[in-house]
């Protein structure tokens, strides 16, 4: 049997870190983020796959598709789609795949609109406001879940 495998979902606009409002989101570009989480995962024998989506039916369809391919735990950064997705989050819950939300930004201490999570509470825990240090924090626990100890 093939060992479970991390997947890692990136929202809307994630695509752009590194040059989208920096003093926000920092300057690790996406593509240092997911190496930095698939040398972590490799290093404890896990896959990790990291997949970004500007598309809401992409990310769903993706989820889809992780109830079949040995995913034994979700790491998700939703971006926009935090506060406004129904069907992300249905497809989350539907597949019922443990997951932990993250965020780079502290998105409680941003504008209201942003406090407010569609996802928080199926969610094994959220990480918000360390940079992109909250994927490699969330990538151990996910790890310490599968039973390959960091």
């Amino acid at each position: 049997m093939k060992p479970a495998q991390v997947l890692v979902l990136h929202g809307p606009n994630l695509n752009l870190l590194g040059v989208r409002e920096p003093e926000v989101y920092g300057l690790v570009t996406l593509g240092e983020i997911n190496e930095r989480l698939m040398k972590l995962g490799e290093a404890r024998g896990v896959s990790v796959v990291c997949f970004q989506s500007n598309s809401e039916s992409d990310l769903v369809e993706r989820v889809h598709k992780a109830r079949d391919d040995h995913t034994g735990f979700i790491i998700v950064n939703p971006a926009a789609f935090t506060h406004t997705s129904v069907a992300l989050r249905d497809a989350l819950s539907a597949v019922a795949i443990p997951f932990i939300e993250v965020h780079l930004s502290n998105i409680h201490a941003r504008e209201p609109f942003r406090r407010s999570s569609y996802f928080s509470d199926l969610a094994a825990g959220v990480i918000t406001g360390l940079g992109a240090k909250g994927y490699e924090l969330a990538l151990v626990y996910a790890l310490d879940f599968l039973g390959h100890k960091a």
